[in-house]
């Protein structure tokens, strides 16, 4: 089935110029032709005319004398150069009273004496269509007189009209091959300026919207031609540069949008832990301390055998256990109100150090400090940021035996941090993004609850900070916390401090 196009479809724009342009143009130039072939007709008619009339005169005298001196010899001659001088039909000479003295060429079979008689008697020239052999012509008389000046005869000279019909037939064919000629001429000049001035680069402009239609939406449009399209061309490769902007912003909002909501997700989720983590630490918190009251008295009974005595010491490790699991809890959860204060660096991280060196000690860890030996102050509450080094330098202590662990800091760029990283194992790849998340370990049961990292992590979030993750230079993993400095700060060296800096091995 053809589907039809609408109307508008097919009005294209040389469409429009030719019926808008071409057509009147045309129609001007057909009446225009019209006009000025009848005035040429007319004006070739009486051209004719006149020649008739021309030669009428110029035989004229001539005539005259031969007709008053009754020479019918001379008058055939004058009468026969007529003809010499252009194409003559017929040619008569009449008496005064109407009476043909001599004739040349075709005869008048009915000639109208009273009208000869008439026009001889009148003495003036005249010109009028009439008849002779059949045919219509064109007939011009002229008076002839004697030396006196009396009229004595009456000279006719016809020429066919036919002659005019021919000429002025050969005017108009001409004309109307001319005037066809010039209307073709005419609207291929205007489809021709058409196509140079606009149509090219209407196409091209077509082009290159089909090219961003059809998914190329980095191609941008050439301006060229006029200013019209150019500027059209200019308007359309602004539009294309607003559309992209447009979808940039609009994908930055929305991954801005996805990144928001899943904090908010996250932040829920951590909240829902967090009252449930407070609630069951509450709820463990008094049997705990029960169980290990009641161990404690039963111990000072000297009488218990040895077996129920170490029995009793191994309660009261779990309870101790418990009680860690139980504090962790409490910090993953804890939302007191900051107690901030200016603090500097190095005594973040020597507490730190000091507070985990028994435990790295005893797991045969090698605990390094590599700070340079400079007070620079934050603001911050050092309790919760030295408890989130604490974390981190346990949690590199217990990724393997005997690991190397090296406790950094410095600023930067208007931010301070804090760099812990071990020669342990490291982190898969795969896990980087559940670290953070509460309960969970990649330890052994019973030797991790899970939370040590996300209390880190809320600290840091506390402090309007960061943390990152990495890797290791010497293979492990590498913890660094990004901290704002205060706005009042000091930075200089710490002559009071003489201790040495262990190098990195």
């Amino acid at each position: 089935m053809i589907k039809k196009l609408p109307l508008s479809n097919l009005f294209s724009l040389r469409l429009a110029l030719v019926i808008y342009l071409v057509t009147p143009l045309a129609l001007i130039l057909t009446l225009t032709g019209y006009l000025v072939l009848n005035a040429l007709e007319r004006q070739v008619e009486r051209q004719m005319q006149n020649d008739l009339e021309l030669v009428a005169r110029s035989i004229q005298l001539p005539l005259s004398h031969a007709l008053e001196r009754d020479r019918q010899g001379s008058m055939l001659q004058a009468l026969e150069s007529a003809f010499a001088i252009g194409r003559v039909y017929s040619a008569n000479v009449y008496d005064q009273d109407g009476q043909e003295i001599a004739s040349a060429g075709r005869a008048d079979p009915d000639p109208e004496k009273e009208k000869l008689t008439e026009l001889a008697a009148e003495g003036e020239r005249r010109g009028e269509s009439g008849h002779v052999g059949g045919r219509d012509v064109y007939s011009y008389f002229v008076p002839l007189t004697d030396s006196g000046g009396r009229i004595n005869g009456l000279l006719q000279l016809t020429r066919r009209e036919s002659d005019f019909q021919e000429d002025i037939r050969d005017i108009r064919t001409r004309g109307i091959i001319g005037l066809t000629l010039g209307l073709f001429v005419m609207s291929g000049l205007v489809l021709y300026a058409h196509h140079k001035a606009l149509g090219k680069y209407f196409t091209r402009l077509s082009l290159s919207m089909s090219r961003v239609a059809h998914g190329e939406r980095r191609h941008r449009f050439r301006p060229q031609g006029p200013k019209e399209i150019m500027t059209i061309g200019q308007r359309f490769n602004h539009m294309l540069d607003s559309i992209e902007a447009a979808e940039k912003e609009i994908q930055k909002r929305r991954a801005l949008q996805e990144e928001l909501q899943a904090r908010l997700r996250q932040a829920e989720k951590l909240a829902a832990i967090g009252q449930l983590a407070a609630g069951v630490a509450h709820e463990l918190g008094t049997p705990l301390s029960v169980v290990s009251g009641k161990a404690q008295r039963a111990l000072r009974n000297k009488q218990l055998p040895q077996e129920v005595c170490t029995t009793m010491h191994e309660i009261r490790q779990e309870v101790v256990r418990m009680e860690y699991i139980i504090r962790q809890l409490l910090d993953f959860s804890r939302s007191s109100k900051q107690q901030k204060r200016d603090v500097s660096l190095h005594q973040l991280a020597y507490s730190a150090h000091a507070a985990v060196s028994d435990e790295a000690r005893d797991a045969g860890c090698e605990l390094h400090l590599t700070g340079e030996d400079f007070q620079t102050t934050i603001l911050a509450d050092p309790t919760r940021i030295e408890q989130a080094l604490v974390n981190l330098l346990k949690n590199a202590v217990q990724s393997a035996p005997e690991v190397r662990v090296y406790l950094d800091w410095g600023e930067q760029d208007g931010w301070v941090w804090f760099q812990v990283e071990d020669s342990g194992p490291g982190i898969p790849q795969e896990i980087e993004s559940k670290l953070f998340e509460p309960f969970f370990t990649t330890k052994n049961v019973g030797m991790g609850t899970g939370l040590g990292l996300a209390v880190v992590h809320g600290i840091t979030e506390e402090h309007n900070g960061s943390i990152e993750v990495q890797k290791s230079s010497m293979g492990g993993a590498c913890f660094r916390i990004l901290l704002p400095r205060s706005t009042a700060h000091t930075s200089q060296r710490d002559s009071g401090y003489s201790e040495n800096i262990n190098n990195r091995e």
